[in-house]
């Protein structure tokens, strides 16, 4: 068996997959039946259970096909293509779409039998499980201000309307808000159909969370963007927040624009360069205001003259939690919070060993691009040619797994510095990947210093219309992350993003856990889906691409 790297990837062009045929006899262990009467058939006859109980072996003599597909990175484990429920899918692939829940009120529900001054008192003597399902997916506006009004204390003025929380002291003398439940308070807040007056006092107004100093500010149009520090993060040096701000409520895709993904965005750019360029000596340059596009370019430039004679190799970090939602057992179903935001870092190289006594007892700190690297490195020794080369290669001589027949791209947009496309061993049944193609100083662009200013746009770009192809599809929450590459190193490693959406019947479970993900549809078809859903947005937005 070979011993190289497992990947996808090929220097020939073509994906490497395998396809199980299973035929298989299952020894019947069993002693005695337990047999029962299920219930009627439309003729009256009696439908029982005796199929579950057969005399003797079992066999399968032609199970359905399953395609086993290695990630194209090999620490994401691999692919498991149902060929059964693909084949259905490949005949439509407008079906891979989620509906909506449409409206829900309980409040209308009950309001033939309970008087509207009770209902307050009614929705307090709720059960607990009852409350969190209505505070996640009512869209009755009255509904929801009355039962933030069951868990929390609000300061009103003479008119009724909310004018901030009231506060507690705790035992330390710190204060706190009123409120009874967090959970429930939070999942209410973060409803969109929740009044905006409501979710800036409980949520939005700087401060109300916490302490967390705003340390930048973008304004473009009706584009405002907050940048937080979080010095109380679990990532050692702290990291940031970029907030759409609370005169800015941005709750859900369809609410956002280009030019917030730019901003948003913008303030990642700034920040990291900014961390760079006081590293280096750069930092008295810079004045109490937000960098101009052009300006961060020229800042960049600089960076990347003295990164040589750094020495040092941090790493960004980038990610996006988009949307929010508990379950009515108290379960947190994402680790988002309210509003539009992105949240980065820089992580540093290295660290002192705990009990090190020199400076040769460290220990390389964790970055996910790290991962990334070694595919490019393994993969180059055991192939002796370029990963990302080849990997560019397989998605656009791409052919589909089934047949031919059929539409066989993976790549839904691009432009000259980037790719958005499906991979071809997803990791979530709808994931969806950004690769930057484009090159700097003939070496692949591997991070964000590395890119100019025309690159970073067409990031953006692709990140924000990736995000609105899922929302169209119905995806509630999508998680996003970024693969880098260390700075001030040359491994021809590419950008890489991938977005992945939490499904409602893949939240993940044991095979993920080994990752061993299960998918129901061809990815070229989802490809196809994603391409139409893109001409909509395009014409809808009236977007020039």
């Amino acid at each position: 068996m070979s011993k190289k790297l497992r990947t996808s990837v090929s220097p020939d062009g073509n994906f490497i997959l395998g396809l199980h045929k299973p035929s298989f006899v299952s020894k019947n262990l069993r002693s005695g039946k337990t047999l029962s009467i299920l219930g009627l058939l439309p003729d009256g006859k009696q439908l029982g259970n005796e199929v579950n109980f057969p005399d003797g072996d079992i066999e399968e003599k032609f199970g359905k096909w399953i395609y086993e597909i290695p990630n194209a990175f090999a620490f994401r484990g691999t692919t498991y293509i149902d060929s059964k429920w693909a084949e259905e899918k490949a005949e439509n692939p407008r079906s891979i779409r989620l509906s909506g829940h449409g409206e829900c009120s309980l409040r209308t529900t009950l309001a033939a039998h309970v008087s509207p001054e009770n209902y307050g008192r009614i929705l307090s003597a709720f059960p607990l499980p009852l409350r969190y399902a209505l505070a996640a997916e009512s869209t009755d506006a009255e509904e929801l201000v009355a039962l933030a009004a069951t868990c929390a204390r609000f300061v009103w003025d003479g008119e009724g309307k909310p004018l901030g929380l009231r506060y507690k002291r705790t035992d330390k003398g710190t204060p706190r808000p009123d409120i009874d439940d967090f959970e429930l308070f939070e999942t209410i807040a973060n409803n969109p159909s929740l009044p905006d007056v409501y979710k800036e006092v409980m949520v939005l107004r700087p401060g109300v969370q916490g302490n967390s100093e705003i340390v930048g500010t973008y304004r473009q149009g009706s584009t405002k963007v907050f940048e937080y520090l979080r010095r109380n993060s679990y990532i050692p040096w702290g990291h940031y927040a970029a907030n759409m701000a609370n005169d800015a409520v941005r709750y859900r895709i369809e609410d956002l624009s280009l030019s917030d993904m730019f901003g948003l965005r913008h303030l990642y750019y700034q920040r990291i360069m900014v961390i760079l360029a006081t590293e280096l000596g750069l930092a008295e340059q810079f004045a109490q205001k937000t960098m101009s596009t052009e300006e961060l370019e020229v800042l960049r430039n600089r960076i990347v003259e003295l990164l040589p004679g750094w020495g040092k190799h941090p790493a960004c970090l980038w990610g996006w939690n988009f949307g929010y939602n508990i379950s009515a057992s108290g379960y947190r179903l994402h680790a988002s919070h309210q509003m539009i935001h992105q949240q980065y870092a820089m992580v540093p190289e290295a660290v002192p060993l705990v009990g090190g006594d020199d400076s040769l007892n460290v220990m390389t700190c964790y970055s996910c691009g790290d991962q990334v690297a070694e595919v490019v490195e393994r993969y180059r020794n055991d192939y002796r040619s370029d990963f990302f080369t080849d990997y560019l290669r397989c998605l656009r001589e791409n052919r589909r797994i089934d047949t031919p027949d059929k539409a066989g791209s993976l790549i839904i947009w691009e432009d000259e510095n980037v790719l958005l496309f499906v991979p071809k061993a997803q990791v979530s049944q709808w994931e969806i990947q950004i690769m930057v193609a484009a090159d700097s100083d003939g070496q692949p662009v591997g991070n964000i210093v590395e890119a100019d200013i025309g690159v970073r746009r067409s990031l953006d770009i692709a990140i924000y219309l990736a995000q609105k192809i899922l929302a169209r599809l119905g995806a509630r929450m999508v998680t996003s992350v970024e693969y880098s590459k260390r700075l001030g190193i040359a491994n021809s490693q590419r950008l890489l993003y991938s977005l992945l959406p939490k499904l409602p019947w893949a939240m993940g479970a044991f095979s993920e856990a080994q990752y061993r993900f299960i998918s129901g549809h061809y990815p070229e078809d989802f490809a196809t889906q994603c391409k139409e859903v893109l001409r909509k947005i395009i014409v809808d937005e009236n977007l020039s691409m």
